[in-house]
């Protein structure tokens, strides 16, 4: 009677991932791309916060200014109407120009950011690209070693 000779299979597993061994060098330059590309989108996104914050601070003080002025005490009875109009005016017109300022800053955000996902993802697919061809040499090599060692 034969017995069953059983195989290692930790051993079989061993010499297999041996013989295709793994590139961490572009799974290295792939997170660099990663975290390269966040740091610039945080960049992007705490400018624009700070211009942001500087906008509305302006704003701000524009508005109290002008309530200063509106608020004080007049001589005559029309002067409190024409203030008051005075006042809604220039708030108006510095409510358009504010929101005008705020447009550009999200428009800016929005073309840096898209700059920045397009050139990450032209880096990404060049490491890919980099990766698959280094993994299919590789691949190639170990196959021929292997089929030569038999």
């Amino acid at each position: 009677m034969a017995t069953a000779k059983t195989q290692d299979l930790s051993a079989m597993m061993k010499d297999m991932m041996g013989a295709f061994p793994v590139d961490t060098k572009s799974m290295e330059e792939a997170f660099k791309t990663q975290t390269t590309l966040a740091e610039k989108l945080s960049a992007v996104s705490i400018d624009a916060a700070q211009k942001s914050t500087d906008l509305s601070a302006k704003w701000m003080q524009d508005t109290l200014t002008k309530f200063s002025a509106m608020s004080k005490a007049k001589s005559e009875p029309a002067d409190y109407a024409k203030a008051m109009t005075d006042f809604a005016s220039t708030t108006a017109e510095a409510a358009a120009e504010h929101m005008a300022a705020y447009a550009e800053i999200a428009k800016k955000v929005q073309t840096e950011t898209m700059e920045l996902v397009l050139a990450a993802g032209k880096d990404m697919t060049e490491d890919m690209t980099s990766a698959a061809k280094k993994a299919t040499e590789d691949m190639t090599s170990a196959a021929k070693k292997a089929t030569a060692a038999k």
